[in-house]
């Protein structure tokens, strides 16, 4: 068998890993309105409008459950500051309600002008992971009985490298699933800002999709810092006296290793901004 198929091999992978970093800036940049042509997000506000009339009804539960408790005795909404803030509180809450969508449309651009910000201080993703010429000379210098061990260490090296990069990506599409779903659900949870004892679902709501609206930053973040960390060579390779199989094997621990901290930051994007933002 033609050694080169390594050399081939760990090429595509590295390629493979470098379009899926790739795929991620261009759906952190994507809005949820263009994601997928824009069909997902006209299915969430047809069931957003659908569960307003839910919402309206919890709307005004909420707010007799919140008169009934802050009040001992009828007579005390006779009072005009008393009976005024009762009204706001209403008002505020049914337009949360009605112009919810607006609203997290709102949230979500803000945090995409941090995305872009960052992007913009700090550059496009690099396609910085590849094969060191070093290693494809010792690779096709190999000769056929030392190449079993290194097919061994090819095949497995490979495959990791594969599903981290699936995985990646795959956080990424469940942050959309999370907006839509976010959207698609909103009018129940605001319609709790009419009641004092029960607006902090409202609140909850409001910081939890912020915080899933930033983890876009965190991501891209993540993303640049690794590919800056690549492009400086710091990614070190075993002694050229060494044989074939370690170089490769000392090549792709250290490479698999810092995809694993990406990795786990990209899956760990929600809880970062939780614990920074006190969320």
């Amino acid at each position: 068998m033609d050694d080169n198929w390594m050399i081939e091999c760990l090429n595509w992978t590295f390629t493979f890993w470098n379009e899926k970093q790739m795929e991620i800036w261009e759906l952190v940049s994507t809005t949820p309105q263009e994601f997928k042509g824009g069909d997902i997000w006209t299915l969430a506000l047809t069931i957003n409008d659908g569960l307003k009339a839910i919402g309206y009804g919890l709307l005004v539960l909420f707010f007799a459950i919140s008169i009934c408790k802050s009040t001992v005795h009828f007579k005390d909404i006779n009072r005009p500051e008393q009976g005024l803030r009762f009204f706001i509180r209403f008002v505020l809450a049914k337009t949360a309600v009605t112009y919810g969508i607006d609203m997290m449309t709102a949230i979500f651009n803000i945090c995409g002008g941090i995305v872009s910000s960052i992007a913009g201080k700090m550059g496009t993703i690099a396609t910085s992971v590849s094969l060191p010429e070093e290693l494809t000379k010792a690779i096709g210098e190999v000769g056929f009985l030392a190449s079993i061990p290194l097919w061994l260490v090819t095949i497995l090296g490979c495959l990791v490298i594969i599903v981290l990069s699936f995985v990646m990506i795959l956080v990424v599409y469940a942050r959309f699933f999370k907006l839509y779903i976010y959207t698609a659900f909103s009018p129940i949870p605001l319609s709790s800002f009419a009641g004092e004892t029960t607006s902090f679902m409202g609140k909850a709501f409001i910081k939890s999709y912020t915080a899933v609206c930033l983890e876009g930053a965190v991501i891209v973040l993540a993303c640049l810092i690794f590919s800056a960390f690549t492009a400086s060579g710091d990614i070190g390779l075993a002694d050229a006296d060494s044989t074939a199989v370690v170089q490769v094997l000392s090549y792709l621990v250290e490479v698999i290793f810092n995809m694993l901290v990406l990795v786990g930051l990209v899956k760990g994007a929600d809880r970062i901004v939780k614990e920074m933002l006190s969320l």
